[in-house]
């Protein structure tokens, strides 16, 4: 069988996290790594977070996560056990994500909501799938991003 993780590095909204952690459990997503200042769904006096779970419905207590202060040493760990790194991303050496292969262990990124993925991460990625924009607007929403390109990359 295979397995999927997220990792979400430095998204700042509550509601965002909230919503990909609902997206990530109606997926089959196995674990989440939160990283940077990305919140968690517990805050550090260990109490859950009310923005994360009213947005998330419950389903931040059925995924597991993780927090890691920092991406890149995280990816590193990854690609030694064998990790297909997937950015969901705008990028010029992006591929279309109707076209993307997955392995038997993937992990997918989305970025930040303003700049999305810093360089330094996407040089990390086995492959960069971007959604195609046929509208003005040349972004998504990341957790709507995130759901689209699961969903299709995944064959849900």
């Amino acid at each position: 069988m295979k397995e999927s993780i997220l990792i979400l590095p430095d998204i700042r909204s509550a509601q965002n996290v909230g919503a990909i952690f609902r997206t990530a459990e109606a997926a089959g997503i196995s674990k989440i790594y939160l990283t940077g200042y990305t919140p968690c769904p517990i805050d550090k006096f260990n109490r859950a977070r009310k923005d994360i779970a009213k947005a998330s419905l419950g389903a931040e207590i059925y995924v597991p996560w993780e927090y890691k202060k920092s991406i890149i040493p995280l990816l590193s760990i990854l690609k030694k056990k064998n990790y297909k790194i997937i950015a969901i991303e705008q990028d010029k050496n992006s591929t279309d994500y109707k076209k993307i292969k997955i392995g038997n262990k993937n992990a997918f990124i989305v970025g930040t909501e303003v700049s999305g993925l810093d360089k330094k991460v996407l040089k990390k990625c086995d492959v960069i799938a971007e959604i195609p924009m046929n509208g003005k607007k040349e972004s998504l929403n990341v957790s709507v991003a995130l759901g689209i390109g699961l969903f299709r990359i995944l064959n849900i």
